[in-house]
């Protein structure tokens, strides 16, 4: 391979190009990656290198294949196995090492970190994890991700224009993946951050099973009144959506079934396919007649909205409303769009503004049953547009119902509600930003991006939403997503 390499001067820096297609503009050498490692400096500067994250039990045989893939093509030393490695550890290691070498005079090193990209290889859970482990750091210069679509949804990759069908995972297709890496464009994406706050006795709840985004923490403050009485806190957070209610009881199905039986879900076609099925048999096509009306998003919480900094205001849910959706991405349930293209009027009318990936908001729709979901399968079809919020708040108090469902970025869980007179409070708030990678047509759009239409089509029919409001204060806002140590990766799709 090294005999067909020719050297181009661009800038004052030299860039490797190859006849195999350039590899080695993404190979890191080991002296970078593993600290106690001779250094064996080349002679050339990779242009984009790439450290890669698989999810090995991703998409059936798929993501055991492509890892072998990138092994072949990479240094096995900057391509890891999910399942072996985690990569807060991985990336923290990387990042010491790249700092201990700038300060002996290293030239190589600043180098990778200003080019450095990441891949993800997996479903939107492991794109989280990725994500949440890079924002663990707070670098000074984050590397952005490309995510390759292995699960089942793929609302994130769709999102950046990495497609939602599982990819190939020969060595060809790899080549051309690391091609479009090596051109993408950097996109920078809100960070949402969850606070949750529930009474949990000393026996615990035997279904509580939060998702790996989540961890306890320690009371937020001294004076707490709630740490005092006995609440547990728990922090996490999401770059797609935080859902409630009919998808994330269809979700949370889904999820417990493929644990009892992974041999029935063994590609992204059968996936799908339980998907409807569970849907089906849940009874959300008929809801009001399946479902009792303590299920409906109205009579499970109260909910507030921030529309600007520090004003609260009540937000009215329509009583037949069974899903609430909090979305920061134009890509739900596979690539569809729930909040779609409001027309000018209803800009105008509701105050709002063209939905952005990095704009501090998110859109909050809401559906009936599936049903309405299906609706999403229209040119002009979407939800029952809620709002759009800089921060959510939901509060739930004793009701007719014990739990709900609950899902973020992919990852559903069954979530207890009060029994006695307690309260279960989580908040949503906007807390920084990560690097996303994007390449082709893709859907997401930035408030920084010349090129973002600002004037939605005139001809469209929109539901009449309307939305009451009353003062609230603000509640807190998360500022970690560290995981738990216990944490495996069986409980990331």
């Amino acid at each position: 391979m090294t005999k067909d390499l020719k050297f181009q001067s661009h800038s004052q820096v030299t860039t490797c190009v190859s006849e195999d297609g350039g590899l080695k503009d993404f190979w890191i050498p080991d002296y970078i990656l593993l600290s106690e490692s001779r250094v064996n400096k080349p002679s050339y500067i990779p242009a984009s290198p790439v450290v890669v994250f698989v999810n090995s039990r991703s998409g059936g045989q798929l993501g055991g294949e492509l890892l072998i893939s990138y092994q072949t093509l990479l240094n096995k030393n900057q391509v890891f196995d999910l399942s072996e490695n985690a990569p807060n550890k991985v990336l923290r290691e990387l990042y010491c090492n790249i700092e201990k070498l700038k300060r002996s005079g290293d030239s190589l090193a600043p180098e990778i970190q200003r080019r450095l990209r990441v891949i993800v290889a997996g479903g939107d859970g492991t794109a989280g994890w990725i994500l949440g482990a890079i924002a663990d750091l707070n670098l000074a210069q984050p590397p952005p991700v490309a995510t390759v679509p292995l699960g089942t949804g793929n609302n994130l990759p769709y999102a950046f224009g990495w497609g939602k069908k599982n990819p190939g995972t020969d060595v060809k297709s790899v080549k051309m993946f690391l091609d479009q890496v090596r051109h993408a464009k950097e996109m920078k994406v809100d960070s949402w951050h969850v606070l949750m706050r529930m009474k949990v006795p000393r026996d615990g709840v035997p279904y509580l099973e939060l998702p790996h985004a989540f961890h306890e923490v320690q009371r937020v403050s001294q004076s707490d009144a709630l740490d005092q009485e006995g609440y547990r806190t728990f922090r996490g957070g999401f770059w797609n959506y935080f859902s409630m209610g009919m998808d994330a009881q269809v979700s949370y199905g889904f999820h417990k079934e493929r644990k009892l039986h992974p041999e029935k879900f063994k590609n992204q076609a059968a996936n799908q396919s339980a998907y409807a099925k569970l849907t089906l048999s849940q009874g959300w096509f008929w809801a009001s007649l399946s479902h009792p009306s303590s299920s409906n998003i109205a009579q499970l919480a109260k909910i507030w909205i921030m529309r600007k900094p520090g004003h609260w205001e009540v937000l009215s849910v329509p009583p037949t409303i069974r899903s609430i959706i909090c979305l920061n991405l134009p890509s739900f349930s596979g690539g569809l769009n729930p909040w779609g293209i409001p027309s000018r009027r209803r800009l105008r009318v509701k105050e709002w503004t063209h939905p952005y990936v990095d704009d501090g908001f998110l859109e909050v729709v809401g559906f009936r049953n599936a049903w309405h979901g299906a609706v999403l399968y229209a040119p002009s079809g979407h939800g029952t547009r809620l709002a759009q919020a800089r921060g959510i708040r939901f509060e739930f108090h004793k009701g007719a119902t014990d739990h709900t469902f609950m899902r973020m970025d992919g990852e559903p869980w069954k979530q207890p509600l009060p029994k006695e007179n307690d309260t279960v409070t989580i908040e949503i708030s906007c807390f920084g930003q990560v690097k996303i990678l994007a390449t082709g047509n893709y859907p997401s759009k930035s408030v920084n991006d010349p090129s973002t239409p600002r004037t939605p089509n005139d001809n469209e029919h929109d539901s009449d939403d309307e939305e009451v409001y009353e003062d609230r204060g603000k509640f807190g806002a998360a500022s970690s997503f560290k995981l738990p140590e216990d944490f495996h990766i069986s409980q990331v799709s």
